[in-house]
């Protein structure tokens, strides 16, 4: 009886193993990356930083709440605003009634750097205690600073969101305590995330802080994936309203390769950490991003006519970054087609005049503008004459016989 027994154990082990492997098999496609995890998340977005592909996605474009996500535009405007010297982090804020969150009942009971009115604070701190502390009335503060008004502020805000092309995002506060008519997507917070980390890099530095002490009040950066031992997170911010659910966008590194993942609407402060990470994880271990052409090396050349030189240099304006599947370098190809059938002088530098595909086993799976490498001026009237014989002759041939 036991000898039967332990028989229709291993025989039930031996299945349900069996099972697994199946079940594990099925989970991967034939290009060999898994399929994506499923994320208990209302929307969420995961994104190469070089390339900009997104590698996986679910409900991108919907507009749902941001809540302290908001913080990042805030963080970018304050940051430009620093670079082009408008501000200094030397400076001295005074901070005014409007900041205090005893006198400000839209602020009781949410995240604060715990300022008060009179208080001469650095624009540094100020900026500390919106990354790290997400003082919502570190960003009033800040916000009257640098543009006179909270409206003000807001408006720069969502001039960024025109200029940045982010299609379904609007502010209506700078720090994202819900307000009808304040929304965003996880795509657009993915490209804002990525204009953070490219245009101010400086700014970007403080979201990796993890504590910072204001009047003797010590709080740690919410981003609890900063203490991750599994992975390089080195930002970005996490948000919480009863509108938005908990939001939580992280970015970290591996190698040379940055991931950006945004995640809205989870259900609870434990849930977005734990999907976060396994977004991550899933990204850095079936993909790669390289640079097959790179903006210093020319791509091809081309005859160009009418012009002081016989030929021309066609590149790539910027490093051409690529995501693709992991063990599928040597399979991504490029080829590239021109605007137009003759390259004319005067050409430009880095004028565009066509465009490099990029293939994996045939299939297009990105694009990048073909651009002049060094300006052509216009050669002298005998020679731009005899190119207007020959290009003549050769349309006329092409229109009989091609």
């Amino acid at each position: 009886m036991k000898k039967s027994l332990m028989k229709i154990i291993n025989r039930l082990t031996t299945g349900l193993g069996l099972l697994f492997i199946f079940v594990s098999l099925m989970n991967v496609h034939a290009d060999g990356s898994q399929v994506t995890p499923q994320l208990d998340v209302k929307a969420y977005v995961l994104m190469d930083y070089h390339s900009g592909k997104v590698l996986t996605a679910n409900n991108p474009d919907e507009r749902l709440y941001p809540a302290s996500l908001t913080k990042i535009m805030t963080s970018y405007v304050v940051g430009q605003a620093i670079k082009a010297g408008k501000i200094s982090v030397d400076d001295l804020v005074t901070v005014g009634e409007d900041a205090w969150a005893t006198g400000n009942p839209v602020l009781r009971g949410s995240s604060l750097m715990f300022l008060k009115p009179g208080d001469r604070v650095l624009v540094l701190d100020l900026n500390r205690g919106i990354v790290i502390q997400s003082g919502n009335d570190a960003c009033i503060a800040l916000a009257d600073y640098v543009a006179g008004s909270q409206t003000v502020f807001v408006d720069l805000m969502n001039q960024y969101v025109t200029s940045l092309g982010l299609k379904n995002t609007h502010f209506k506060t700078v720090h994202g305590l819900d307000s009808e008519g304040q929304f965003s997507t996880a795509h657009d917070m993915a490209a804002l995330t990525k204009a953070l980390i490219r245009d101010v890099p400086d700014e970007y530095l403080l979201h990796s802080e993890k504590v910072f002490t204001y009047n003797k009040i010590k709080q740690y950066n919410r981003n609890r994936l900063l203490w991750s031992k599994s992975l390089q997170v080195d930002g970005v911010k996490t948000g919480h309203t009863s509108g938005a659910g908990y939001n939580l966008i992280t970015s970290a590194t591996n190698g040379p390769m940055r991931l950006i993942a945004v995640l809205l609407g989870a259900s609870s402060d434990r849930i977005r950490f734990t999907e976060s990470e396994k977004l991550l994880n899933w990204g850095f271990r079936f993909f790669t991003t390289v640079v097959p052409i790179t903006a210093d090396k020319p791509f091809t050349t081309e005859k160009v006519w009418y012009g002081n030189q016989s030929k021309v240099l066609l590149g790539t304006e910027k490093d051409a970054a690529i995501t693709i599947p992991k063990g599928r370098e040597q399979d991504l190809k490029a080829t590239y087609s021109l605007n137009s059938d003759y390259l004319k002088a005067p050409l430009s530098k880095n004028q565009v005049v066509g465009t490099i595909n990029f293939y994996l086993n045939d299939q297009l799976i990105d694009k990048r503008p073909l651009v002049v490498k060094q300006a052509i001026e216009q050669g002298v009237f005998l020679s731009r004459l005899w190119d207007y014989i020959v290009v003549t002759i050769c349309s006329w041939w092409n229109t009989l016989f091609g």
